[in-house]
């Protein structure tokens, strides 16, 4: 008598695939055999049956019936029907039934060994809800028609010039010159093309500059409150993270140099524009004194210029790697001006530390991607790079007024609202703990998602704040989000 069919092989065919249907039936069912769910002697339904369990035309099962019967998975006994073959119990046992309740789940478990990652969330979230984000752009307002005519420049220059093979991993040489001459016309950079190495963002340009200026043991000094991710490649290379005070003004430079007489300091990170998370530019004096300490004591500063474009109030501070080039390792991206979807940064050195870059790149990466890279020259050298960056700076500044006055009127007596005078994300202090960790609380329930307040600091002891940007939510996107956020701290 046939046996009842126990399983569904519909889910695993589907007619868009490529692969032919009748092969589809047969993968499905060796896998069903191959995990002990159809042991030896389970009868499989007729072809007839099978046939219009899955939709399917009944000769396509009679095909796939016959491919498993000449491999051996299946036999035929004639008018009773078709059979798992014995042939394979030594190899694949059926399950117990704990073990088939777990069957499912046990497909998702390496079974190998692997380093995993800290215990937080990554930085990109699939859950719904509203998004504060910690100071990205818009990228609404970036007009798609340009940046299509750009690729479409790009792509026919590649062509004419034959340069769709493997290329240079420092990058096109069009974007390297491009940037070279951006970085001197605008920062003061003394630079050119043989010192900008093209990077696929800030945070890919800081994990390649850790691996050659890093080696398991040294210290690196980073603020008690700082960019994450940069920490997170300082560990990752072996180095000994020592955290140092910071202030209104910047990093406590005479924490520096304690620091610098208790350990063998290989490096300093900073982000001297605008410090990440607290949005403060590090004054003149404390800039040529880190510089000091850097020759006297013999470390590197890798220098994080993520948003050096956006300044509302004044000029923003020459980067410190104008005026110590030989010291310095300056990290710059576009994400900011242009899209973060484009990923392209760069390194700012010496030609020899750009070299060994670019080797480190030929092993991960083999090269960027020069389609992008051109295109972005292209927007550059015609002009419209810094067309978009005026039209996104006047958005973004009334986009911050309105961000500010939008706190003040929902948390003006619970917070320390202070406007940043560049950049794209306000530092949002807290003089009761005890209402932040509610706030933090209660926001998933609400919808309202922001990065912890926790994920900034390096030190038990650092001050805990809320990082929220103004510049992508449209204006009555950011009074929703912060009429939330409100709600939250009720």
């Amino acid at each position: 008598m046939l046996r009842p069919w126990k399983i569904t092989l519909g889910e695993r065919i589907d007619p868009a695939r490529p692969t032919p249907i009748y092969l589809q039936i047969v993968h499905a069912i060796i896998h069903e055999i191959e995990r002990g769910r159809l042991p030896s002697g389970t009868f499989l339904p007729s072809s007839r049956e099978l046939a219009q369990l899955l939709s399917v035309n009944r000769k396509t099962v009679v095909l796939a019936y016959e491919d498993l019967i000449a491999q051996g998975w299946l036999t035929s006994h004639g008018t009773r029907g078709t059979m798992v073959s014995s042939l394979h119990d030594d190899d694949k046992p059926a399950l117990p039934a704990a073990a088939q309740r777990n069957a499912e789940a046990e497909r998702d478990r390496p079974a190998y060994r692997f380093e995993p990652p800290p215990e937080r969330a990554l930085a990109w979230s699939a859950d719904r809800g509203i998004k504060l984000d910690e100071g990205s752009p818009d990228g609404r307002l970036f007009p798609v028609d340009v940046l299509s005519r750009a690729y479409r420049t790009a792509i026919k220059r590649s062509a004419r010039a034959d340069s769709m093979s493997y290329r240079d991993p420092r990058g096109t040489p069009l974007l390297r010159a491009t940037i070279a001459d951006m970085l001197k016309a605008e920062r003061g950079l003394a630079v050119t093309a043989d010192h900008i190495c093209i990077t696929r963002g800030s945070q890919h340009g800081i994990f390649l500059a850790t691996q050659l200026l890093i080696a398991p043991g040294d210290a690196v000094l980073v603020e008690k409150l700082t960019y994450e991710p940069a920490v997170t490649a300082f560990a990752a290379r072996g180095a000994r993270i020592v955290p140092v005070g910071l202030d209104d003004q910047g990093i406590d430079v005479e924490d520096v140099e304690r620091a610098c007489r208790k350990h063998n300091v290989r490096a300093i990170f900073l982000t001297p524009h605008h410090q990440f998370p607290t949005t403060v530019a590090l004054r003149p004096e404390r800039r040529l004194r880190l510089l000091e300490l850097a020759r006297q004591f013999d470390f590197a500063l890798i220098e994080d210029d993520y948003d050096h474009e956006f300044h509302f109030e004044s000029q923003p501070l020459l980067p410190m790697a104008s005026y110590a080039p030989a010291r310095v390792i300056y990290v710059g991206s576009l994400s900011k001006l242009l899209l973060p979807a484009l990923r392209i940064g760069y390194i700012a050195a010496p030609p020899p530390l750009i070299d060994a870059i670019a080797h480190q790149v030929s092993t991960i990466d083999g090269m960027g991607n020069s389609f992008t890279e051109d295109a972005v020259a292209e927007l550059i050298e015609s002009g419209e790079l810094r067309r978009h960056a005026r039209k996104a700076s006047q958005i973004y500044a009334a986009r911050r007024s309105a961000f500010a006055e939008a706190l003040r009127e929902r948390l003006g007596d619970k917070a320390d609202i202070r406007v940043p005078d560049g950049g794209l994300a306000f530092w949002l202090r807290f003089p009761d703990p005890a209402l932040l960790d509610r706030i933090e609380r209660a926001a998933p329930a609400l919808g309202l998602r922001f990065a912890d307040s926790r994920s900034f600091a390096t030190s038990p002891d650092a001050e805990r704040g809320l990082r929220l940007g103004f510049a992508s939510p449209t204006e009555d996107e950011a009074r929703a989000a912060i009429a939330l956020l409100a709600q939250a701290a009720v």
